[in-house]
């Protein structure tokens, strides 16, 4: 790893979960084009479903992947029901996962439609220094993907270099209403550090809610030392309350999994008492869920720091 990236613990991003309607067709165009490999295909047991406060996907059939660099990040899908009314970049919730990758102008040429939709295709940032390029895709859910080339670190934080095509998520994005909230939130009740805020036209926030271009808006940061982990956006007034279908799990983005050091030291609400688990990403250690401040789900395992 890059100097500055600290190995797995305490706030280390473990993974990401999103539904589905296709399991199949999404495990295509995760493994067979984004190049993962697909660890396990199961049902969500009774248990899991349960602690995710979603017992609707009890029984759902759900992919494990990971990137081929073996770094310990699991990307999850989970097959329910389209919603047709769910809208990506317009509710609170899990707005996206970063990926890191290694050539990200390779990808708008390599990426079927049926597989995935190019919503912002690879540019350099205008008013930030040249430290990633970004590109941002729609899976077969709906849910976002930003496949980001790390170029070099900014001065405030250290950035992974991708090991393989496309490597582990470095950041989730979070919508929230009340950003200030939702970052102090992350760093006083699960221990992170407060990262940097920057103001910038964010480009998918003002297409998706038909603002002019040069709209700005305030995003902060949360990290571990230099390794930022969550960004957090500021929502125009528009935005809304991501609805789920009762016991179904959010659409698109749905949920994040993150290490901790101590669950019983995160000053949280669980939806289930924390519990052993087995498999990715657990590996027999103590799990639990709770929503965050802009109702998003949290699934944080108890994991000893290297």
């Amino acid at each position: 790893m890059p100097d500055g990236i600290a190995p797995i613990g305490h706030g280390a991003i473990l993974g990401g979960l999103s539904t589905v309607p296709d399991l199949d067709r999404a495990i295509a165009a995760y493994r067979d084009t984004l190049g993962l490999e697909l660890v396990a295909v199961k049902n969500v047991s009774t248990a899991l479903a349960q602690s995710w406060g979603c017992p609707g996907v009890a029984n759902a059939r759900m992919a494990v992947l990971k990137p081929r660099s073996d770094a310990p990040c699991w990307l999850r899908l989970v097959e329910q029901p389209a919603d047709p009314e769910f809208k990506p970049t317009t509710t609170y919730g899990w707005a996206a996962f970063e990926l890191t990758v290694e050539d990200v102008w390779q990808w708008p040429d390599k990426l079927p439609p049926d597989h995935f939709e190019i919503v912002g295709p690879p540019r350099h940032l205008d008013n930030f220094e040249p430290t990633f390029i970004p590109m941002q895709v729609l899976g077969t859910g709906r849910e976002m993907l930003y496949l980001n080339q790390v170029l070099r670190d900014p001065s405030d934080a250290r950035l992974p270099r991708a090991k393989c095509p496309v490597d582990r998520i470095f950041i989730c994005v979070l919508a929230t209403p009340d950003r200030v909230a939702s970052a102090a939130f992350y760093s006083e009740r699960l221990g992170m550090d407060r990262g940097p805020d920057y103001t910038l036209a964010y480009s998918m926030i003002n297409r998706a809610f038909d603002l002019a271009p040069d709209t700005k808006t305030t995003i902060s940061m949360i990290h571990r030392g230099l390794e930022p982990l969550l960004e957090i956006d500021d929502y125009p007034a528009a935005a809304r309350p991501r609805k789920s279908r009762a016991g179904m799990l959010p659409p698109g983005n749905a949920l994040v999994t993150l290490a901790v050091r101590d669950l019983d030291a995160c000053s949280v609400e669980w939806l289930e008492p924390p519990s052993v688990r087995r498999g990715a990403p657990y590996f027999g250690a103590r799990a639990a869920t709770f929503l965050g401040p802009a109702g998003e789900l949290i699934e944080l395992v108890e994991i000893a720091e290297d």
